[in-house]
């Protein structure tokens, strides 16, 4: 299997995030890379680095406006008396009555959905680069791979297409679905992240040629909160083409894998010919942000019961954050996945 990673997103490594009024450590840190790493090297699997998609390959997903935003807004922002080492917001828009600002403060507030993903110096360069590898990705499934992986950082998949957050900047799983479109007429997407898939579900809400399904810890209580609900099932031609399976923080591997399951039923009904895995660990239970209790093990009966669905599949890794268990987890989904004890 063809793995993808661009060692030029190290560079981003973020600094702020406010939890429960706090100021604390971002939790998408730098060194996760690393830990996926080590679970490829412990797999035998090599690394190749991605090269640059066309501009037209983001433009799929996200818009020109939003973009060039990613691309300028450090910059612009560094221009601000007094400002901070990273873009963060302080201010957000109701957008039903909004018009968009001239001002780097304001097209902050526009493009960035909360606080959790902040903009520094080299972050444009590393989510363009985690493009490139999910990119990379597809067009090797495109080629006729039966499966690639790209190992993203910043993740991707609470960004819509056009407003960034929860660690995320531009929408790498979206990108990958985006790029399968190119081949397939019918793709289908499977989000198991620990938390919902909201800006991949917000950009494919409409169509009915993409199939988006998300399993995740009950927003209830849990980011992304607002989405990510069981009655939201898409709209217009898109009606019926989104699934959400909202589960318990309490879910342990049983219940996960039998979502899972269900997922994979539904994803067969649509009868799509290939699929975009969100291939998100940190369900884990030791996961240091606590969204379910999922084992190793829960992870390599996943692997496999994906695997066995027998799609062509792209796998973009998504969340699993800083624990001496991440690598035991990609290896573990990897090792079910690919047959392997």
């Amino acid at each position: 299997m063809k793995c993808f990673y661009a060692p030029e997103t190290e560079a981003h490594d973020p600094v702020f995030r406010l939890t429960h009024g706090k100021i604390l450590r971002n939790a998408e840190q730098a060194e996760r890379a690393s830990l996926l790493l080590d679970a490829l090297d412990q797999l035998s699997l090599p690394v190749a680095s991605p090269p640059e998609a066309p501009r037209a390959a983001l433009e799929a997903v996200h818009t020109p406006q939003f973009l060039t935003f990613l691309e300028t807004a450090w910059e612009e922002w560094q221009k601000l008396p007094n400002a901070g080492p990273e873009v963060v917001p302080n201010v957000f828009p109701q957008r039903q009555t909004a018009t968009y600002p001239d001002g780097i403060v304001g097209r902050a507030g526009w493009h960035m959905g909360d606080t959790t993903a902040p903009i520094g110096r080299d972050s444009w360069m590393a989510t363009r680069r985690a493009a490139d590898c999910a990119i990379a990705a597809a067009d090797a499934v495109l080629a006729g791979d039966r499966a690639a992986y790209a190992l993203c950082r910043p993740p991707g998949h609470h960004t819509s297409a056009d407003i960034a957050a929860g660690h995320c900047l531009m929408n790498v799983s979206a990108l990958a679905a985006a790029k399968l479109r190119d081949g397939f007429d019918r793709v289908a997407t499977l989000d198991i992240d620990v938390h919902h898939g909201n800006g991949t579900q917000a950009i494919f809400y409409d169509r009915d040629d993409v199939l988006t399904v998300s399993i995740h810890a009950d927003p209830s209580t849990y980011y992304p909160f607002f989405v990510g609900y069981a009655h939201e099932t898409g709209s217009g031609a898109g009606e019926g083409h989104n699934l959400n399976i909202p589960l318990p923080r309490s879910t342990t591997d049983d219940a996960w894998i039998a979502a899972i399951e269900t997922a994979l039923d539904r994803i067969a009904a649509f009868n799509p010919g290939a699929l975009m895995l969100s291939l998100g660990l940190d369900a884990h239970e030791k996961d240091p942000l606590q969204g379910m209790q999922v084992s190793f093990d829960g992870f390599r009966r996943a692997g496999k019961l994906i695997a066995d669905a027998g799609y062509p599949t792209v796998l973009v890794q998504e969340g699993g954050y800083l624990s001496p268990d991440l690598t035991t987890s990609l290896a573990s989904f990897l090792g079910g996945f690919l047959g392997r004890d």
